[in-house]
């Protein structure tokens, strides 16, 4: 827990960066030359000194999608390997700052440094934005030193990457580690293709939340869209319609198929546990594997990262339901 030698700054795009423009706030570039008038202009602030890199063009969060993560990743890894950095500073939007967290997370594992992703909820520049806020506090921080591994660093708290949830629109304290049970099973050693020295391709993922009304139909036309992987967000502890036999069937045959089925909780503060009830127990049957107490954005990325390494649908069952960054066990 060193301070670094050598920081990355990593600019995306987001809020944090944004200018105005006719039809609203949108992205803007040249955030290096904001950033180091701000640090000029308060040379007070504690911070490790710094390169700056930007991935072009900057961009809206809520534009952000799989390729982007994997220029994330890949520009990080390029400059721990090729520019000798030895930690991370990634400014990003708020709408999917933490999915990005979640991704990263998976796409990073083993890498000994630490990696802070931070963003604002107003851009910088305005008048009592929490911008350079966060910005300076994320990099005091690291100047104090920050265990290795993916954080999201948000209204002066560290957050765990994979944890981390955007639980407010609008006020400053936006994001939370929700308190979810977690006591899966720890991975131990991981396959050199998990690790953060390989490269991933992109996969197929959906997200499907359980809900009064589900249809087999309504299942049927997304497994059909060619997803290698459905994420089902089921009540309570694992449940879903479970008299529904066509729906069943639905899930049956897609995995057959090899399609990977996860689920996770829909309750904000809950976890799978397939066996409470006959109707968890139904849906386990067809192919399901639990994933425990772990958020949205982390199932989501998990399945992304697992399936992007080119494991077998058997092997990302494996892997899923094991921890491999905290995701799963305090």
């Amino acid at each position: 827990m060193n301070a670094p030698h050598k920081l990355l700054v990593l600019y995306t795009g987001g809020t944090i960066g944004m200018q105005m423009s006719a039809d609203g706030l949108v992205p803007a570039a040249g955030f290096e030359a904001r950033l180091r008038a701000e640090q000029a202009a308060h040379p007070e602030r504690p911070a490790p000194a710094w390169v700056f890199r930007e991935l072009a063009p900057p961009i809206d969060s809520a534009n952000m999608n799989q390729g982007h993560w994997l220029a994330m990743r890949d520009a990080i890894v390029a400059a721990v390997e090729e520019d000798g950095c030895d930690a991370v500073l990634l400014l990003h939007g708020t709408d999917t700052l933490a999915y990005s967290a979640a991704a990263l997370s998976f796409l990073l594992l083993g890498l000994n440094l630490p990696v802070l992703l931070t963003g604002s909820m107003q851009p910088a520049g305005v008048p009592g934005s929490d911008a350079w806020a966060n910005l300076f506090g994320a990099l005091a921080a690291l100047a104090r030193g920050v265990a290795p591994g993916v954080h999201l660093y948000f209204a002066g708290r560290l957050l765990h990457g994979a944890r981390a949830s955007k639980l407010r629109s609008e006020a400053f304290d936006a994001f939370a580690e929700v308190a979810r049970p977690r006591h899966g099973e720890a991975a131990g050693a991981l396959p050199a293709a998990l690790t953060w020295r390989q490269r991933r391709q992109p996969a197929n993922v959906a997200v499907l939340p359980v809900f009064p009304g589900l249809q087999a139909a309504h299942l049927q036309a997304l497994l059909a869209s060619g997803v290698q992987a459905l994420l089902l967000e089921c009540y309570g502890s694992g449940t879903g319609p479970s008299d529904d036999e066509a729906l069943l069937a639905a899930l049956r045959e897609a995995h057959a198929r090899g399609v990977v089925l996860a689920a996770i909780s829909q309750c904000a503060e809950g976890h799978v546990e397939f066996g409470v009830y006959a109707a968890g127990s139904r849906l386990a049957a067809c192919g399901l594997v639990s994933g425990g107490g772990m958020s949205r954005e982390a199932a989501l990325a998990k399945l992304f990262a697992l399936l992007g390494a080119g494991l077998s649908q058997a092997e990302v069952e494996r892997w899923f339901a094991r921890d491999l960054c905290g995701e799963l066990r305090d």
